[in-house]
């Protein structure tokens, strides 16, 4: 009996050690906190718009006098067109000349050509070119109206790299000329037209 007391005490004796070793072991676990998000804030890469470029133009013009009871036309436009960029950075600033032919007539007036010398200022957006343009234009004019005569131009466009040597794009310019070829009348153009140019 004796020795009955002695293993059942043993054996007390070894499951209270053992319980307090298990409750030893049952800690709350720890969990590590999740790091904090990391705003990823994409940065727009610039291409380097520098260097010559020329091209076409297919558009539409609108030619009208101050008043437009008197003199009202619209048709198709096409052109050449050839200038220089320099790319500063994220300013991009150049030069261009153009040569646009009009199909354009109206009472006897024909609208033929308008040759413009532009500066324009631009923003390097990656791929796209926004940007304003200025500058000289002078129109040409046949029929009842026959003369040239120079006046001012300004607009905005946008250019698109789709290729390292592909640019696209589209434009449209106000044009102004006043008291064309001294004949009292004020004549305005508008003109939108869509580009494409190789730049080398």
């Amino acid at each position: 009996m004796t020795r009955a007391l002695l293993a059942s005490g043993t054996f007390a004796a070894l499951a209270l050690g053992a319980t307090s070793a298990l409750a030893g072991n049952l800690e709350e676990p720890v969990i590590a906190p999740a790091p904090a998000p990391v705003a990823v804030v994409p940065v727009a890469q610039g291409n380097d718009w520098t260097g010559f470029y020329a091209g076409g133009s297919l558009g539409y013009a609108e030619v009208e006098e101050s008043d437009p009871a008197n003199f009202e036309a619209d048709g198709a436009t096409y052109g050449l067109h050839a200038g220089y960029d320099y790319d500063f950075g994220s300013f991009v600033l150049g030069g261009e000349l153009e040569i646009s032919g009009f199909d354009v007539s109206a009472g006897g007036v024909d609208a033929d050509s308008v040759a413009r010398a532009k500066l324009r200022a631009g923003y390097d957006a990656g791929n796209f070119m926004p940007y304003v343009t200025a500058g000289a234009a002078q129109l040409n004019t046949g029929g009842a109206l026959e003369g040239d005569d120079t006046g001012a131009f300004y607009g905005v466009g946008m250019d698109y790299l789709l290729t390292d040597s592909i640019r696209v794009g589209g434009e449209v310019l106000k044009h102004e000329f006043d008291n064309f070829d001294d004949s009292g009348l004020d004549l305005e153009a508008t003109t939108a037209s869509l580009r494409m140019s190789f730049q080398f």
